[in-house]
């Protein structure tokens, strides 16, 4: 069975005629998030881009007759990466002869025909063709990311979207497919240490191992990447991972997380940590890892470092 994402947001689902709607019209408490279908305001605003588009997602599948997602649409249900909150809903729409915009739904039209699938009630494009669609269009390195997570969550290895890809009539970004092909992996383990790998190819550093395991004092302790010439281990680290429920349970989190640090040092690796605004940022990562003793082997590629921080698909934060 597909791995399917939920929404985290709660949505409340109206009709024209029901004395609700005028009621969470005019209620601060809600949000409107498309119309006839509300969000708790509280709730809307501490939810990250990503959730809130997934609540966008959820909110068409219940306005609208038989949707068929895709692109961005699909990954959020099928639990690929979306960066930020993409601007469009995006359906698939096998009998369309032209790709309308409707509000915020995009619905596209094909040549090719898309085989889909059903996700937690909902219909939309298999992982692989949302994968291959998303890898046309995307940055390189969130592509990168969404290559990854259909190889490590859904088993689609770049083999097999590549047939995908030929098989289609479309030669819209070939060559971004091809650079996409030969650099996924199902080792990384998040969207930011995909792009993390992105950067530091373009930074001109040399790839990493991935998942590399230490055995210290009685601890086995994986890393994210290690340059075993350079014995430098790195870390793409995520605010969440040192977030919980309490503050008592944040602090443990802190102190282990120091004591993982300090275990991995004595083995005689420098430790270099950083994070997603350090990675999209580009060059802090390469501050990072330069002073941490990695050098560079090529000349960065500064044009595909500012292609980090284009994502014209999502609202700029």
């Amino acid at each position: 069975m597909p791995s399917v994402s939920t929404c985290s947001i709660p949505l409340e689902l109206t009709r024209d005629e029901d004395r609700t709607r005028a009621r969470l019209r005019g209620d601060r408490a809600f949000v409107r998030v498309r119309p006839g279908v509300y969000a708790p305001s509280t709730a809307w605003a501490q939810a990250a881009p990503w959730e809130r588009y997934r609540a966008r997602v959820e909110a068409v599948a219940l306005t609208w007759s038989d949707p068929v997602f895709a692109l961005e649409s699909a990954a959020s249900l099928c639990a690929l990466p979306v960066f930020g909150e993409p601007r469009l809903v995006h359906l698939y729409d096998p009998d369309a002869s032209a790709s309308r915009t409707i509000g915020d739904v995009m619905v596209h039209a094909s040549v090719d025909p898309r085989p889909t699938t059903w996700l937690g009630g909902f219909a939309a494009t298999t992982a692989a063709a949302t994968a291959v669609d998303l890898g046309r269009v995307l940055p390189p390195a969130f592509a990168l990311a969404v290559w990854d997570a259909a190889w490590r969550i859904h088993g689609a290895e770049p083999s097999w979207l590549t047939v995908v890809a030929a098989e289609q009539a479309s030669r819209r970004g070939t060559r971004q497919l091809a650079w996409l092909a030969e650099r996924a992996t199902d080792k990384s383990e998040s969207s930011g240490e995909s792009v993390s790998r992105a950067a530091i190819e373009w930074l001109g550093f040399d790839p990493p191992e991935l998942q590399v395991w230490f055995h210290t004092d009685g601890y086995d302790d994986r890393v994210d990447m290690y340059w075993r010439g350079a014995r430098l281990i790195g870390e793409s680290d995520g605010y969440g991972k040192y977030l919980a429920a309490t503050s008592a349970d944040t602090v443990g989190i802190l102190r282990r997380e120091r004591g993982r640090a300090a275990r991995l040092r004595s083995t005689g690796n420098r430790l270099a940590q950083w994070d997603w605004h350090q990675t999209v940022a580009g060059e802090p990562l390469g501050r990072i890892l330069s002073q941490a003793g990695l050098p560079t082997v090529r000349t960065p590629q500064h044009h595909l470092l500012r292609t980090l921080r284009a994502n014209t698909r999502s609202f700029a934060r």
